[in-house]
């Protein structure tokens, strides 16, 4: 039999070292390209699972330069953004505060500073010495407004211009009796003259009335000095009685009513209170959806909603249900300067403070905008670029801040300008 080593070929000397050389450099080749390779994909519509899958997200910014929101729901906002988006911070405290209690409520105007002008009789309108009034108009008061010609039907006409026709020709007759009677006087009770002289008296005062009565025209003059705020009427028109021709207000001494329909509730409510008026043309802006990572301009993107805060002062409280609610009355203590004009019939919203006491963090009120599940939220700013949205729980305070009392702690740092343009980083 033939030995085993037979079988195999012969090689030279130094032949098997060589061999065992050209296989180490061949495997370290093989390890450097194993490193310096990517790993491999799944072809379309298949995946081969493994760590050569897709690659998991995480929280690093795409770009550097750009404002983004993270895989974890945090947002990325470099530095020259912040200060184009104006966004401020400002660390939180927790205290204590009144408990709020929000009420509808509309403005009126004060019983004692203003009132209605409205005529005695039907007429046709004129207009009065300076015009015919518009609204804004500033007026004194007795000041004429404008001016009311009767209107007469015509038997009611005919019959006083013959009533007027009568007392025009009794009247001589009944004074040249009386002539004659002061002529004979002495001879003739002096009875006989008083009553001609009366008759005489009487007859002339009744033509002057009736002369009088169909040239009468009605002055319509302001109650009180204040500003037109309602012109119902037109020049030539003819009105009944007691219709509101005009309605003049006093700006500086308006009220506020609201309604609680808890009487408990209303007792409890103390003397001061706010008045919330939303600026005209504010709206929040809208969370829902979302494009990809851009950035955001001031310009380009809705602001926060404003409200103007006014201070209220109660004087008083109905004790009698109307429609099922109380109606409490508030008188404007002040207006700001930033505070749009109020105008009657303009419906408002009360903060009024109660006698309990509730904790929470107070912020301002644009700190807390709406996620895209139309939940309140505020931004945190845990460190210098990234910004985390924290879902809370808020209620009113003055109109200015409102109370978070559930999501946010003491010493945190929040943003309380521009969170509404962070808002809209996608």
């Amino acid at each position: 039999m033939t030995p085993r080593a037979s079988l195999l070929p012969r090689r030279k000397p130094g032949s098997w070292s060589a061999l065992l050389n050209t296989l180490a450099v061949l495997a370290v080749l093989a390890a450097w390209a194993a490193l310096g390779t990517h790993p491999a994909q799944a072809h379309g519509g298949h995946d081969h699972g493994g760590a050569a899958s897709a690659a998991v997200p995480t929280a690093a910014p795409r770009d550097s330069r750009v404002p983004q929101r993270l895989a974890d729901g945090s947002l990325f906002v470099p530095k020259p953004v912040q200060r184009q988006l104006g966004v401020r911070t400002v660390l939180t405290e927790a205290g204590e505060h009144a408990a709020v209690h929000e009420l509808m409520g509309r403005v009126v105007a004060d019983p004692a500073a203003g009132g209605a002008v409205q005529p005695l009789q039907a007429g046709r309108l004129e207009a009065g010495p300076l015009g015919w009034p518009v609204p804004g108009q500033r007026v004194q008061r007795g000041q004429v407004l404008a001016r009311l010609q009767p209107a007469l039907g015509a038997q009611d006409l005919a019959a006083q211009q013959a009533q007027v026709a009568e007392l025009r020709a009794g009247l001589p007759l009944a004074r040249q009796r009386l002539d004659r009677l002061q002529q004979l006087e002495g001879s003739v009770p002096a009875k006989e003259i008083q009553a001609a002289r009366a008759e005489v008296a009487a007859l002339d005062g009744r033509l002057r009335a009736l002369q009088a009565g169909l040239a009468a025209v009605e002055l319509l003059r302001a109650p009180v000095t204040g500003v037109v705020s309602r012109v119902a009427a037109r020049a030539g028109e003819v009105v009944e009685p007691r219709q509101t021709l005009f309605e003049v207000v006093d700006p500086a001494r308006l009220r506020v009513e609201a309604r609680l329909a808890d009487v408990a509730q209303a007792r409890a409510i103390g003397a001061d209170a706010t008045a919330v008026i939303l600026a005209p043309g504010s709206a929040a802006p809208s969370t829902a959806g979302g494009s990809a990572a851009a950035p955001v301009t001031p310009a380009s993107t809705p602001s926060a909603p404003s409200a103007a805060a006014i201070p209220l002062r109660r004087i008083g409280a109905g004790l009698a249900l109307e429609e099922g609610t109380l109606p409490l009355w508030f008188a404007v203590a002040s207006t700001a300067a930033d505070a749009p004009p109020l105008a009657v019939g303009q419906p408002v919203t009360v903060l009024a403070r109660g006698a309990s006491r509730q904790r929470g963090v107070a912020v301002p009120a644009s700190a807390v905008v709406k996620s895209a599940a139309n939940l309140d939220q505020v931004f945190i700013h845990p460190s210098a670029e990234r910004f985390t949205p924290v879902a809370v729980s808020v209620q009113p305070l003055d109109g200015r801040r409102v109370l978070v009392t559930a999501g946010l702690a003491a010493g945190q740092r929040v943003v309380v300008q521009g969170a509404a343009l962070l808002n809209q980083v996608r």
